[in-house]
């Protein structure tokens, strides 16, 4: 876990659709621009979003594998995304995740991580800028 003076860490998972990458890219740049790091692996982590896809079974199946592999491996995990408005469904079978939020809930998610890891206190954003465009997931695009 996180000490006052070490910068809080997340790991993030991010399945489904490009709404769902939106999503979690405003998530990661909150998170950011609040002094957390985002780390590629569960280990480094002090907890993990996993960012949810409940469009068809498949994806259900696939978020549901998600959030146990970040258990498994983390033990610390939020979820969030289309899955997570079936909170009953997601607990069923993983009772020990820490919050579910559904689709476009940002701020929960980001109080949910607060409460998990709180920001470090001295953190100064105006030291550790974002890059103006934020935090980007989604491929670059080319122009013919």
């Amino acid at each position: 876990m996180s000490t006052t003076h070490a910068t809080p860490k997340v790991g993030f998972v991010s399945l489904g659709c490009p709404k769902a990458l939106v999503d979690s890219e405003r998530i990661l740049t909150q998170l950011r621009m609040e002094g957390y790091e985002v780390v590629p692996t569960y280990q480094g982590a002090d907890v993990v979003v996993v960012n949810t896809c409940g469009f068809i079974d498949s994806a259900k199946a696939e978020s549901l594998d998600a959030i146990g592999e970040a258990l498994a491996e983390n033990g610390r995990v939020i979820v969030t995304g289309c899955m997570g408005v079936e909170e009953n469904t997601i607990r069923d079978v993983h009772p020990s995740v820490l919050a579910v939020t559904g689709p476009q809930q940002y701020e929960q998610v980001v109080q949910a991580v607060h409460e998990v890891v709180p920001p470090k206190a001295d953190h100064n954003p105006l030291i550790d800028l974002v890059p103006p465009q934020g935090i980007k997931l989604t491929p670059a695009t080319t122009h013919i």
